[in-house]
């Protein structure tokens, strides 16, 4: 019964990530709509704001219920944090072409989520690697600085702009650093399982 439960496709945890995953476009259109710092469209802005932090809403709800209701599917495993990456790298996308954000960093923040979720699975069969502390501040810092960013400040002048400046350049620190961790991880696993191979 249990199990039957845990690999059905069509719940509500799926459901949300599908969800989440289908208001990325809206997203991203509504984001580039309102112009650089929110100054052409402050209305367009705020409703990025509210798809972002709805759609941040079902990450949280999606993974409570299927932990709490034992609904954990393969492709929550999987669709899950893609949906995640997809919104946050929008998020970054979009601030480099309004030219809020250097390219460079929107670069290096897409290369590593990408990176390390590829990497994830050419390692699965020699075990799993689990998100880690750093990994997940690393999230939630991310998360904060897009908000910050989302939000029409600009209207107030450049000042108002510096905390999600400040927060995003803490997140691409992690960012860097725990991918450099995951790929160590990765490594060690990769050895380990050589090892007991040849025992």
């Amino acid at each position: 019964m249990g199990r039957k439960k845990q690999q059905t496709l069509w719940n509500v945890p799926n459901i949300l990530t599908m969800l989440r995953i289908a208001m990325v476009p809206l997203f991203m259109v509504l984001l580039l709509a309102s112009g650089p710092y929110g100054h052409s469209s402050s209305s367009a802005r705020w409703w990025a704001v509210a798809v972002f932090a709805l759609a941040m809403l079902t990450d949280w709800l999606d993974g409570y219920i299927a932990r709490s209701q034992n609904l954990i599917t393969n492709f929550g495993k999987i669709a899950d944090p893609i949906a995640d990456k997809l919104l946050t790298g929008a998020a970054f996308i979009g601030f480099s072409l309004l030219g809020e954000l250097w390219w460079w960093v929107t670069v290096v923040i897409l290369l590593r989520e990408w990176g390390i979720t590829l990497m994830r699975f050419f390692v699965i069969r020699y075990g799993v690697m689990a998100a880690g502390k750093g990994g997940k501040l690393k999230t939630v810092l991310q998360t904060i600085a897009v908000i910050l960013m989302l939000l029409p400040l600009g209207l107030l002048g450049f000042w108002a702009l510096l905390p999600g400046y400040v927060v995003l350049a803490a997140a691409t620190v992690l960012t860097v650093t725990t991918g450099v961790e995951y790929v160590r991880h990765a490594l060690e696993l990769r050895r380990t399982a050589r090892r007991r191979r040849f025992l």
